[in-house]
């Protein structure tokens, strides 16, 4: 009996893993194919010759879509954790739902933390560096001779970083121990070394967040159609096409020898275009979209920021005067043992509500800045050293947001402290490591 009993549990847990592993791999196939999507409709345009230019391009666009997908998981994962959590509290015993559980919550959370680092450290530099690389002089051009640069790139970057953080270890703390824990690469150095990262992605969205709270409201506006009052389209639209012709007729008076005129006159005609067609737009819109579109999602929008400062500004002051708020890392209820929100089912979806807004903002927020305005992504004219940028840009902000999250109290999930089995202890990156 034992040993049936033995070979039952030992199947269940075979057939578990196999179970968590098929939807680890469809829900990230599927991330994949929109990343891609996403990626190519923005990527320049190229011929399609298959020569050794188009060969790289074509491996850097895979793994920046590989990284782009990691990113979209890391950003899906928070809100998938709270409504699973809601949905194991109200159906318990349901038979449909007995494969979402916390093992495979906390499978997707270790594999979003090992997937990102691998695309942080290793996929992103071997990307960026291929791509521009062409073999060491006096080897023989091609594939290999640019895969070959690249490894002594990386290898050499690699020994670079571990100098200087073996340096300012060494002027900061000049202990044993702490030396010692450098060598130890798995456990202490790279967790540490993302970490890091991370900190600096909520520095990023710090800094982003507000200004993107400020801007979604000018962005929405471009977006949408907003209401005629005391306008008339019509006279618009005949006094932008008058002009339209008479910047046509100008450039085809001028002579081509007086060549600033002729691009002045160019750029000033593409904006009448560009004018001409945003009236258009707004004529065609229905009575609907005008009157009613428009101010709901202003309303929208005000109630979801005034809500986030609202819940932000309680949070601070619970940790102010409440000691028992503070976080102490101690074990959580787990998922599917208590709800994580006063509210039930309807806090958790605002929640993840607010989650999304956050990481809407801290995207337009971001390319707002005046420093990474030229990191914005053009429709058909991106080159791929800026869709590499813009992939590691966005993977640094997703991997910040589950603790920028929790830090300003706008969810209550201690996923990191959820063991998946009973032999299981906290590793150096505040995941669970099997023993």
């Amino acid at each position: 009996m034992e040993g049936e009993d033995e070979v039952s549990l030992r199947e269940q847990h075979f057939h578990s893993q196999v179970r968590e592993s098929t939807i680890c791999f469809l829900l990230f196939a599927v991330l994949y194919i929109v990343s891609y999507f996403i990626i190519t409709r923005y990527k320049r345009k190229s011929d399609e010759q298959e020569d050794e230019d188009a060969i790289v391009n074509r491996i850097s666009l895979f793994l920046s879509t590989f990284t782009l997908a990691v990113s979209a998981g890391a950003v899906l994962l928070l809100p998938f954790s709270i409504i699973s959590n809601e949905i194991l509290l109200s159906f318990p015993h349901n038979y449909y739902i007995q494969w979402l559980n916390g093992s495979l919550i906390h499978g997707l959370w270790n594999l979003a933390s090992l997937f990102s680092n691998l695309c942080l450290f290793v996929l992103m530099p071997f990307a960026f560096f291929f791509l521009e690389s062409e073999g060491f002089a006096g080897l023989k051009k091609g594939i290999r001779a640019r895969i070959l640069e690249t490894i002594v790139m990386l290898i050499l970057l690699a020994l670079l970083i571990l100098g200087i953080v073996w340096v300012a270890s060494a002027l900061i703390d000049n202990d044993a121990a702490s030396m010692e824990s450098l060598y130890d690469l798995w456990e202490f150095y790279l967790p540490y070394l993302y970490s890091c990262i991370s900190l600096m992605g909520c520095l990023l969205l710090l800094l982003c967040t507000p200004v993107g709270l400020s801007r979604m409201f000018t962005v929405m506006g471009q977006l949408l159609v907003k209401p005629t009052i005391l306008e008339d389209l019509d006279e618009q639209i005949y006094i932008i096409t008058l002009e339209e012709e008479a910047l046509q007729r100008r450039l085809n008076g001028l002579s081509s020898s007086v060549e600033y005129n002729v691009v002045e006159l160019e750029q000033e005609l593409e904006n009448v275009k560009i004018l001409k067609t945003k009236l258009e737009r707004r004529k065609k819109a229905s009575a609907w979209e005008r009157n009613l579109v428009y101010p709901a999602v202003m309303v929208l929008l005000l109630i979801e920021t005034s809500i986030s400062v609202l819940l932000v500004a309680c949070n601070i002051l619970c940790l102010l005067v409440d000691e028992t708020a503070m976080p102490k890392g101690t074990r959580g209820p787990g998922i599917g043992n208590a709800s994580l929100s006063t509210f039930g089912f309807v806090g958790a979806a605002l929640e993840i509500i607010l989650i999304f807004y956050l990481m809407v903002s801290s995207v337009v927020g971001f390319y707002s800045l005046r420093f990474f305005g030229n990191f914005t992504p053009k429709k058909d004219d991106t080159t791929m050293t800026k869709i590499i940028g813009n992939c590691v840009s966005i993977l640094v902000l997703s991997s910040a947001l589950p603790v920028m999250s929790r830090t300003l109290g706008l969810h209550k999930l201690h996923l990191s402290n959820t063991p998946r089995d009973p032999e299981t202890k906290p590793s150096a990156n505040g995941h669970q490591k099997a023993l």
